[in-house]
């Protein structure tokens, strides 16, 4: 072996050698950037409970998607969760303690949350996970150029409403009455009815409203609907169906032969017989890069609301089966998931 061959021998052995050496002390060095007390603070206002599951698997969506642009909790990252526990008259208290606690930014779940921490702070960055219209309530002055500390998601346009109650009339042959479900605290509820009333009229449907204040007055509702004779229930999207109460309907409805429309498609999963809306996870993920933007320094004025541009319809065959009911092969094509 000629005295070069031997060198670059020599030298490469100590390259491996050394390999685990360099790897420890460059984990050394970052761990020194970025010391816990150097850790940004996102602060999560959440309407319903930290032990739910769809809460858990919503955290989770939140989490990853932090972590795939670089945000990890115990490095360089801390998630002070508050949960109102489906009672939304804490998320003011619950806000208000966030901006005390000087986060470097807010995410609101749902409209109540987003209207508790836009009342609690103008200065503090505050992304919304999903708002049904955020010009309409005044969260943010236009979808291009949001202009005040106010960005995020818009969830839904104004036409889904019909849209569901189409989708519903196909697939409850002779549907004549539907009982919409609302939450009288809920701040949009009442432009949401007005809008499926209007889409009622044009399907000739009747609607009735039945008011779901608290997640325990769902049986009574349920009875309400029944005792009115209603086709079907449909559910108007609403933090509070997010964790008990919604399963909670589903089950009582279908004991009742009483087929159920959903916003969210876990809903549907779960036990209801149809939702179309947009997918809650994707949208939870990509608040997760609007935090992104925020904390490398973007102002939220200038990031652009941004709107679903596709919608899932989910039809649950077992529970349609339970009820009786056939589903068309058309609108089985149409679906995005079919749940057998």
């Amino acid at each position: 072996m000629t005295w070069g061959a031997t060198t670059r021998l020599v030298g490469a052995m100590l390259l491996v050698a050394l390999a685990p050496i360099v790897v420890a002390l460059r984990s050394a060095a970052t761990a020194e950037a970025q010391p816990p007390g150097m850790a940004v603070r996102v602060g999560r206002l959440h309407p319903g409970s930290p032990t739910s599951p769809r809460s858990q698997a919503s955290l989770e969506v939140f989490r990853a998607g932090l972590r795939e642009l670089g945000w990890i909790e115990g490095r360089n990252l801390v998630i002070e969760h508050r949960y109102a526990e489906g009672k939304l008259g804490r998320l003011a208290a619950l806000a208000d303690g966030l901006t005390r606690s000087k986060v470097d930014v807010i995410v609101a779940v749902g409209h109540p949350g987003i209207t508790a921490a836009q009342q609690a702070t103008t200065t503090i960055p505050i992304v919304m996970a999903a708002s049904a219209d955020p010009v309409r309530f005044g969260f943010v002055q236009n979808l291009a150029r949001p202009e005040g500390n106010i960005t995020g998601l818009s969830l839904e346009p104004q036409d889904l409403h019909g849209k569901r109650l189409e989708l519903l009339k196909e697939a409850v042959p002779g549907l004549r009455r539907v009982a919409i479900v609302s939450n009288p605290s809920h701040p949009g509820h009442a432009d949401f009815i007005r809008e499926s009333e209007a889409a009622a009229r044009a399907l000739g449907i009747e609607m009735l409203v039945l008011k779901a204040g608290r997640a325990d007055s769902v049986e009574a509702m349920v009875r309400a609907a029944i005792q009115a004779n209603a086709g079907a229930l449909q559910v108007l999207s609403d933090p509070l169906m997010l964790d008990d109460a919604g399963p909670r309907i589903s089950a009582l409805a279908l004991k009742q032969r009483l087929p159920t429309l959903f916003a969210w498609r876990h809903l549907a999963e779960g036990g209801g017989f149809i939702s179309y809306g947009a997918n809650l996870d994707a949208m939870t993920r990509r608040s997760a890069f609007y935090v992104d933007r925020l904390l490398k320094g973007a102002k939220p004025g200038d990031l652009p609301v941004e709107q679903p541009t596709t919608f899932e319809l989910v039809v649950n065959l077992k529970t349609a089966r339970a009820l009786g009911l056939t589903i068309s092969p058309s609108l089985r094509l149409r679906a995005n998931h079919v749940v057998e």
